[in-house]
């Protein structure tokens, strides 16, 4: 019946249904192109978005060394590894003092224990690799310092979990991709204790149940 009807069609209705065929299926392959595009595009704006800040270039370039190349990448992650230590080892003495509650006294722990032990290796590190070391806290660090020593109470516990909790999160991205891509045995050796260290710390840091998550973000003030 129905090869019938068909052959009873004009040339003409036959010409216009081919033609709607033709145009519907090429409605459809434009929606299917367009649809991954724009997905891919989400992602890739997320992963831009989650990506570590790119490191300080201090021109020395890709350094020879019996460990393997020395990038400024690699160098710039050491130097702020003994950043970190510069100003969360005395937070973390801070902390055992005036916490008053035992998961801020035991983050303090933790940060005194992890960093003394990083900073040993950090130093090591510096040395074999004549790579030249900050000896005090960056500007901001001691900024974060200053807000502590000058809140008081539940203020500061609250501070303290805030600022160390983000300074946290905000290295643990650089750890892993300097674990991922360094060539030199000694960077890629700090690059695994500083990763399980800073793990660590956000652990003891979360347990507080002090943290903001929302907080986070670069686009919070960290002491709100």
């Amino acid at each position: 019946m129905r090869r019938r009807n068909t052959r009873g069609w004009s040339t003409a209705t036959r010409y216009s249904i081919a033609s709607a065929v033709v145009i519907t299926a090429l409605a459809l392959t434009l929606i299917a192109l367009l649809v991954p595009v724009d997905k891919f595009g989400s992602r890739a704006n997320a992963a831009t978005a989650a990506a570590p800040a790119p490191a300080d270039d201090d021109g020395l370039g890709t350094v020879s060394t019996a460990f393997g190349p020395l990038t400024a990448a690699d160098r710039d992650f050491v130097r702020k590894v003994r950043l970190a230590g510069l100003w969360e080892l005395p937070a973390g003495r801070q902390a055992q003092q005036r916490g008053s509650r035992p998961a801020i006294r035991t983050a303090g722990d933790h940060l005194v224990d992890g960093h003394t032990e990083l900073d040993r290796q950090v130093i090591q590190v510096g040395q074999a690799l004549g790579i030249d070391l900050p000896n005090q806290p960056s500007a901001q660090q001691q900024d974060w310092l200053g807000q502590m020593n000058r809140a008081k109470g539940e203020e500061y516990e609250r501070l303290f979990a805030q600022l160390l909790r983000r300074a946290h999160g905000k290295v643990f991205s650089l750890v892993a991709a300097i674990r991922n891509q360094t060539r030199n045995s000694m960077v890629r050796a700090l690059a695994t204790s500083a990763n399980a260290t800073v793990l660590d710390h956000i652990t003891v840091l979360e347990d507080t149940g002090l943290v903001d998550f929302d907080g986070l973000s670069d686009n919070v003030p960290p002491t709100k």
